[in-house]
């Protein structure tokens, strides 16, 4: 007599399949966290730690630890300046004036470094040519290419985008180089036996297969136009150039002014983070979650 099988002995039957690496290896589904985990797990921890922080500044002051505004203002001060700046209509003039030629600078060093960066890891005399030069160049302080490019250019948005090119283009290339260097061999030669050679197989195999040290280059890239966008603001001040965030700093430090020194550094902060969260890491998360290193909750 041919036996039947219950559900309860088909489940079992599904979890004993499921043993040892392939129960591992298995995504469990689960159900997308609620508006209260998310606050609770992301938004919260970063909103305690500005609160600790305003608390330990405001002692410093109500408790005439520091006794001199002109060293350090109170947070009130601080929030006084930005009001004021708001109120005149220019607080997102030095935002956008900064954040429009930081991101135009980045895009002109990705269009520039993201070939050289193929090219050096591709091509064994061009990276034995100019592989040290790149790292030489990436170590190298962005400040100390202000004064030769305001000499070169003038006092110009010209300037400014040089001295961001010299600055993120060594790391967007070197991240790429890194990143191809990871590629597995095995990719390569299954792409070539599938016909994916030259700038097909660039495209379809290395590009994607170095994704993630290329990402990483991206993002240091990023880092880099910031800082050497403030560093060309900061020495290099004229009015055709307009005020920038690094133009605030420095326009702080003549007048004496700390709260508008703070000011600026909190703008300078706040724009580097936003631009982290909002770009580059979705773009970390979805290259992690492709490759199954990063679990959908």
């Amino acid at each position: 007599m041919a036996s039947t099988e219950t559900k309860d002995d088909a489940a079992v039957r599904g979890d004993n399949d499921l043993a040892g690496l392939d129960a591992l290896e298995t995504a469990v589904p689960t159900d997308r966290a609620s508006l209260r985990q998310t606050f609770v797990a992301k938004v919260l921890p970063p909103l305690v730690a500005v609160a600790l922080v305003l608390v330990v500044w405001q002692s410093l002051v109500s408790f005439d630890i520091v006794t001199d505004p002109s060293k350090l203002p109170s947070p009130s001060a601080v929030w006084d300046e930005a009001k004021t700046a708001w109120l005149q209509g220019t607080l997102l003039d030095y935002v956008w004036t900064s954040v429009s030629r930081g991101l135009l600078g980045f895009l002109l060093a990705l269009v520039i470094g993201t070939p050289l960066g193929l090219l050096v890891a591709r091509v064994r005399f061009v990276r034995a040519a100019i592989g040290p030069v790149l790292s030489g160049l990436q170590s190298l302080p962005s400040v100390a290419w202000v004064p030769p490019a305001v000499i070169w250019l003038g006092l110009n948005n010209s300037m400014m985008y040089a001295v961001i090119l010299l600055g993120a283009v060594p790391s967007i290339a070197n991240g790429l180089v890194s990143g191809v260097d990871q590629v597995s061999p095995l990719f390569l030669r299954a792409g070539r036996t599938l016909g994916a050679t030259g700038l097909r197989g660039t495209w379809h195999i290395v590009m994607p297969a170095a994704l993630p040290g290329y990402l990483a280059g991206l993002k240091q890239g990023w880092a880099f136009s910031w800082r050497s966008l403030m560093a060309a603001e900061i020495i290099a001040s004229s009015p055709d150039l307009g005020v920038g965030l690094g133009q605030l700093l420095e326009n702080g430090r003549n007048a004496s002014s700390m709260s508008m020194v703070f000011l600026a550094i909190f703008l300078i902060l706040f724009v580097g983070i936003a631009i982290d969260l909002l770009v580059f890491s979705p773009l970390e998360r979805r290259v992690l979650r492709g490759r199954g290193l990063l679990v959908r909750s």
